[in-house]
């Protein structure tokens, strides 16, 4: 699928085509494009065999007993093993319940304890439904350390079994 068409001129003087393509974005240096790189990044706890998270909305745990008996299963986050530039979430719904809205939270988190929230969208996605959030870029003068995406709430119980894929990309 094609974002954009563009020109820049190189070195020669000429103006040549450039295309963006959704995981390659065009970036002039020295006179030369050179494509963006994306790798999707591993998920915590996961065991390697795929960087994409299939889940479903879990019931929210009643205190005290829920943190007795576990927590729910609305974060998922996916390490950063090295600095990017950019980063980009990608969700899709599995299923869908007309009824409900789905909360989709996203955070960078960062390696001095703290976070910043780059999502934070109600979405009715229908099933099949696609979409990538970002990039959003790297916050100077701090690391990255893991990438979350949150998806449920207790506010909207309809949401219980709502199933969906989530990954994310880091690129430079």
């Amino acid at each position: 699928m094609i974002d954009s068409l563009a020109t820049f001129r190189s070195g020669l003087g000429r103006q040549l085509p450039v295309l963006a393509l959704a995981c390659s974005l065009p970036l002039a240096s020295a006179g030369v494009a050179h494509a963006e790189t994306c790798t999707f990044l591993q998920p915590i706890g996961g065991d390697g065999s795929t960087n994409i998270v299939s889940k479903q909305v879990g019931p929210p745990k009643v205190l005290p007993l829920g943190m007795l008996l576990g927590r729910t299963n609305w974060n998922t986050d996916f390490i950063v093993d090295k600095p990017y530039s950019t980063y980009k979430f990608f969700f899709t719904a599995n299923s869908s319940d007309g009824n409900a809205t789905y909360p989709v939270e996203g955070f960078m988190k960062f390696t001095d304890g703290s976070s910043m929230q780059v999502i934070n969208e109600q979405m009715s996605p229908p099933i099949g439904t696609g979409r990538m959030f970002g990039p959003f870029p790297a916050v100077p003068g701090k690391q990255a350390s893991q990438m979350n995406f949150k998806v449920g709430t207790s506010s909207d119980p309809e949401a219980t079994g709502f199933s969906y894929r989530i990954s994310v990309q880091g690129c430079n």
